[in-house]
């Protein structure tokens, strides 16, 4: 303890005689500590100081600043009386109790920063990357130009507003000519009335703008029945219009999904005569395109695999699980330029993609998403007839592995976490370890038969790819922590080098810092791209200190693991 710290606790030690007084008896104030009449006040913290305090000292966590100083006066009134031993005893409990109260005050103080880091950065929204478009709520109001993808519930276009000149040009430039895309769904048993469509397909409209149906469409002016709207997020899709119309006859619909059309357009068709349109950003490519043309460095698969978990953990806080999560529905794009943008060419076979920077990557297609507006992410699972979700291979083992029964629930509040984790292969070059027909499955592997990741890959990727998946749910991290140790490990390398454990004065500076850093960046990152910028920024504003805490708690016990594992020099 410092000089001024232990005069700080003497005068809090005369102050504590005052108010005790010399008249009363040794033996009322030991006694008071004997029995359990010693009362807690009101809590003076706001979170649990589970990484700084030992389980056995939980009784001291409230009210330790009078019990340090009555445990110190009734060691100064022994003073005048008792044995040596019995008066170092109480002096020593009574500084042990005053240093986890120090602690204590630390930790408020600390709890109190992240508080206001977290609101600063909160109130900077994210901006869209689309300019604001005044029309678009039916199809004649946009120009569609060629396919760009077919689903197994909806084909895409590429589509530019009618308002714009669109001019053919060279197919580098498709993305100046056609911003846009436009996703068909197919109208199989749904009706044709939009209240039907709306309410049978609803789930497509979570990642839904304010403004994306027109007021007329929504019973009462608001979306009813229909789930709760994310708000926007860098690493989300953001659907700009929705709206019904008739299923129109597409350039290639003849030939690529002939038994979706309405009997209108095809005799032997099996879909209706209307249905939904989504108009969202047209983006070059999705992550499985982009990963069979080219290998990402080692910083790059770092912030791609962060930018999952971001995105993740944003649909987590707002109560919806994405159920779908694979590399054919995370959309990709480059933000280095306009240049750089426009040579991306939808399944251009012998497209190189540049090297430099790191790709924005967005989860999209939320046709299988579960949300929930107490944000609880859990499903009662009480018939075999209810919907798991989509994409079995990549399920996880406590949504694969469940049976149903009166009681069940199951709990998806860390189901997209860990298909990021079996993802992550992928992004490091190798197979997904899941991918059936001789991959894992997720309901019965151990985790010992996961295939190992390559060595170049960044050991503390390795550790957050590990512990996403791990079966049991209790001790696979949330996707806010498992961000949380990607952060820490690209930007706070210095934290973690201390054997001793992180203290709290460095985690506060470390945090200023950061803080200082994002804002006088602006919206660029180091390496002059936004996707670092917007990194950081989710980070300071979803920032928690008990989420923060256990990753350098991951982090720490994989290093102790590393260089347990390593041979003696």
């Amino acid at each position: 303890m410092s000089v001024r710290r232990v005069l700080s606790r003497g005068l809090e030690l005369g102050r504590s005689v005052v108010q005790l007084g010399f008249a009363k008896s040794i033996g009322r104030v030991t006694a008071k500590f004997r029995t359990d009449r010693l009362r807690a006040g009101p809590a003076l913290r706001s979170v649990q100081p589970r990484a700084f305090l030992p389980a056995r000292y939980r009784y001291y966590r409230v009210s330790l600043r009078g019990a340090a100083a009555q445990l110190q006066a009734a060691a100064f009134r022994r003073g005048f009386g008792g044995g040596p031993r019995n008066r170092a005893a109480l002096l020593a409990f009574g500084l042990g109790v005053g240093l986890i109260e120090q602690q204590l005050e630390e930790e408020r103080s600390t709890s109190r920063t992240c508080e206001e880091i977290q609101a600063v950065f909160r109130q900077r929204k994210f901006q869209t990357p689309l300019k604001p478009f005044r029309h678009g709520y039916k199809l004649d109001d946009y120009v569609v130009g060629k396919q760009i993808g077919k689903g197994s519930n909806a084909a895409v276009y590429e589509v530019a507003p009618e308002e714009e000149e669109t001019s053919p040009g060279p197919s580098c430039c498709s993305l100046r000519s056609f911003p846009l895309a436009l996703k068909m769904m197919w109208n199989f048993g749904a009706g044709s009335s939009s209240e039907s469509i709306l309410k049978s397909m609803s789930q497509e409209l979570v990642p839904a703008a304010p403004s994306a149906l027109k007021r007329e469409l929504l019973p009462d002016g608001h979306f009813g029945v229909l789930p709760k709207r994310l708000s926007p997020h860098p690493n989300v899709i953001r659907v700009h219009r929705a709206f019904t119309a008739d299923v129109p006859l597409l350039p290639g619909a003849q030939e690529e999904y002939p038994d979706m059309l309405p009997a209108r357009l095809n005799p032997a068709g099996l879909g209706n005569n209307r249905t939904l349109f989504l108009v969202m950003k047209n983006y070059p490519c999705t992550l499985r395109q982009y990963l069979q043309r080219s290998s990402p460095g080692r910083r790059q698969a770092t912030l791609m695999v962060l930018q999952l978990l971001e995105g993740v953990d944003h649909l987590c806080t707002q109560g919806v699980a994405h159920r779908d999560i694979k590399s054919d529905n995370v959309l990709l794009e480059f933000d280095s330029g306009p240049e750089e943008r426009a040579t991306f060419v939808h399944f251009a076979p012998n497209r190189v993609f540049p090297a430099a920077g790191c790709p924005r990557l967005v989860i999209s297609d939320f046709g299988c998403s579960l949300s929930r507006s107490d944000r609880s992410l859990l499903l009662p699972f009480n018939s075999m007839w209810v919907d798991r979700g989509g994409n079995v291979s990549l399920m996880a083992p406590e949504v694969a592995s469940a049976v149903p029964g009166s009681g069940v629930v199951i709990d998806y509040s860390k189901a997209d976490a860990w298909a990021v984790g079996a993802m992550s292969y992928e992004i490091l070059g190798q197979t997904n370890p899941f991918y059936r027909p001789v991959g894992l499955e997720s309901r019965r592997y151990h985790e010992h038969q996961l295939p190992a990741l390559p060595p170049s890959a960044p050991a503390d990727l390795q550790l957050v790819i590990q512990v996403l998946l791990r079966r049991n749910p209790s001790q696979r991290p949330s996707a806010r922590v498992a961000a949380n140790m990607l952060h820490l490990s690209l930007w706070g390398r210095q934290l973690l080098a201390s054997r001793d454990g992180v203290a709290v004065k460095k985690l506060v500076d470390w945090l200023l810092c950061r803080s200082a850093v994002a804002l006088l960046k602006g919206c660029r990152g180091p390496d002059g791209t936004r996707v670092e910028a917007e990194l950081q920024r989710c980070f300071l504003s979803n920032l928690e200190l008990e989420d923060l805490r256990t990753a350098v708690g991951f982090l720490l016990h994989g290093q102790h693991q590393r260089q347990a594992s390593l041979p003696p020099a």
